[in-house]
C-alpha cells in the first residue's frame, strides 16, 4: 500500500475478528519493520512485549477496563522502554561505525542522559511513540487494522508482565482484522490552526 494511503486509511479500530490469527511470518515482518523506527543516539530503547498467552491477555483486558480489543485483536503489543538503555553496553549501538564516530558518540550519550531521569523518560516516550506509529502504518500496509491504547492500569499491567524496575510502559497497540469500521473522523483542525510559521 502507498504510504500516503496507509496514513489516510489508518484508523483506531475497536472491533476485531477474535478468530483471526496472524502467521508467525506476518508478525516477524511487522516487528522487523518496527525496529527500523528511529531513536535518539540509535539507542533502540523500545522493548515490544508481544502477548500471546490467552489467559494473560484476559487478565490484561481486566486491567484495561474490559476493552474487548485487548483479547479480540490478533496481536497485542505492549510498547515498553528500557530507561537505562543508554548505559547498558552503548557501544553495541555503534559497533559498525568508524572509530572516530564511536569516540565522539559514546561520551556524548553519557553526557546527555547521566543523572537526568526526566530526559531518560521523555526519550523513552518519544521512541515508543515513533515506534507505535511505525507499527500501525506497517500493519495498515499489510492489510491489517490497529488501535493505540493507553486506557489501562499501568501498574497492574506492569505487574502482570513482570516489567523490570528500570523499564516503563508507554502504551499498547493492538493489530488485527476489523469487523467494524471506525466511525468517520470527528473533525480535523485546519492547517492554519496547527501549523505555526517561525514562531507563535
Amino acid at each position: 500500500m502507498d504510504t500516503f494511503e496507509a496514513i489516510k486509511n489508518r484508523r483506531a479500530v475497536k472491533h476485531f475478528d477474535p478468530d483471526h490469527a496472524m502467521s508467525d511470518m506476518e508478525i516477524e515482518k511487522l516487528l522487523n519493520s518496527v525496529t527500523l523506527a528511529p531513536t535518539a543516539f540509535n539507542l533502540q530503547n523500545w522493548r515490544f512485549v508481544v502477548v500471546k498467552d490467552r489467559a494473560l491477555r484476559r487478565k490484561i483486558r481486566q486491567a484495561a477496563w474490559g476493552q474487548a480489543q485487548v483479547t479480540d485483536a490478533s496481536l497485542l503489543v505492549i510498547l515498553c522502554a528500557d530507561l537505562k538503555a543508554w548505559e547498558k553496553s552503548p557501544q553495541r549501538y555503534w559497533q559498525y561505525a568508524p572509530q572516530e564516530v564511536q569516540d565522539f558518540i559514546l561520551p556524548a550519550i553519557k553526557d546527555y542522559y547521566a543523572g537526568k531521569d526526566q530526559v531518560q523518560r521523555d526519550e523513552a516516550m518519544r521512541s515508543c511513540g515513533i515506534a507505535a506509529q511505525t507499527l500501525m502504518l506497517t500493519a495498515k500496509a499489510m492489510g491489517y487494522d490497529s488501535c493505540p491504547m493507553d486506557g489501562f492500569d499501568f501498574e497492574q499491567v506492569a505487574s502482570l508482565i513482570n516489567l523490570p524496575e528500570d523499564h516503563v510502559i508507554a502504551m499498547f497497540v493492538v493489530v488485527g482484522k476489523a469487523v467494524q469500521e471506525a466511525r468517520p473522523r470527528p473533525g480535523q483542525l485546519p492547517l492554519n490552526k496547527v501549523v505555526i510559521e517561525n514562531c507563535f
